[in-house]
């Protein structure tokens, strides 16, 4: 578990971050947003061979699994062999939560090789307009 705050991400830079997941375990990336309108986005790749991921809302912490909201399906995704870019509008505040699943996997652990960014939305205000 990794918890990142907007701020926190916004000071990311361009470097890549790395995750080591385990064979037959997951990492999650629970991003805690309070404004909307903006767009987290993502790219990954994984070394070796493929991972699944997935992205899930939280109301809160206090919210149950049951009731969280998943707005990417777990998908396996070929990310050994191409990289994988994705994002999400944030339309509610709460906890928007990546999660990298290598359960599928018996033996082998994966590095992902990961870069996030957060857009806040560009109002037009007409004010460069005579």
């Amino acid at each position: 578990k990794l918890p990142l705050t907007v701020e926190e991400i916004l000071n990311f830079g361009e470097t890549n971050r790395e995750l080591f997941i385990k064979s037959s375990t997951y990492s999650i990336i629970p991003i805690t947003v309070t404004e909307m309108g903006l767009t987290i986005r993502w790219i990954f790749s994984s070394d070796p061979k493929s991972i699944s991921f997935s992205v899930v809302y939280q109301e809160s912490e206090d919210t149950p699994l049951d009731q969280c909201k998943v707005l990417i399906p777990m998908t396996r995704c070929n990310s050994h062999k191409e990289t994988i870019r994705g994002q999400v509008k944030v339309r509610n505040s709460g906890i928007y939560t990546l999660i990298f699943d290598n359960t599928f996997s018996r033996f082998i652990s994966k590095r992902v090789f990961y870069h996030l960014a957060v857009e806040r939305p560009v109002i037009y205000d007409g004010s460069d307009f005579p």
